[in-house]
């Protein structure tokens, strides 16, 4: 089965086997499994008999595909984070979006950014080693790319409760 996504264009390119999603729930309930160790999981807990080379395979062709993304998302007591919602210039738009995008984009401190709708439509979460650190962020991007944005609403995230997938919503991807 096919999936289905907001924008068709960018969708992986991938056909998901029943298997398939089981190595996706594993490996998100614990990303540190082998594909041995998956192999066995298969075997026992969802009858389906395959290599460890099959295991693997299917996991390089996922991850060639962009069925998934690997991130390094360090433990919440190192940095700091915060939301920022971007405000744009409709009056310096044309000419200055670009390279404002690129920049937030681009950013080593940007974790995830998103367009959506409303007032503020670029968001993104961003991280930092301190609130100076952050400060310094703003101050410059004000400075590089001001005509594009009318104003950035930055909040403090603090105490996160949850970050992960649960591997159940993973098995939306794969219905008989």
């Amino acid at each position: 089965m096919s999936t289905t996504n907001t924008d068709p264009e960018n969708a992986p390119e991938w056909e998901f086997k029943e298997r398939d999603v089981y190595i996706l729930q594993e490996l998100s309930d614990d990303p540190q499994l082998s594909s041995r160790e998956l192999a066995r999981i298969l075997d026992e807990e969802y009858d389906i008999d395959v290599s460890h080379v099959t295991v693997s395979e299917s996991i390089r062709g996922m991850r060639e595909q962009g069925v998934f993304r690997e991130a390094i998302v360090p433990n919440e007591e190192y940095f700091i984070f915060g939301m920022f919602e971007f405000k744009l210039d409709p009056e310096h738009f044309d000419e200055t979006w670009r390279d404002a995008l690129e920049a937030i984009r681009g950013s080593p401190n940007t974790l995830f950014m998103f367009l959506s709708d409303g007032e503020y439509q670029w968001k993104s979460i961003m991280m930092f080693p301190n609130r100076r650190a952050e400060s310094r962020w703003i101050h410059q991007f004000y400075k590089d790319h001001g005509k594009s944005v009318q104003n950035i609403r930055n909040s403090v995230v603090h105490n996160v409760l949850k970050f992960r997938t649960d591997p159940e919503l993973l098995g939306t991807l794969y219905e008989d």
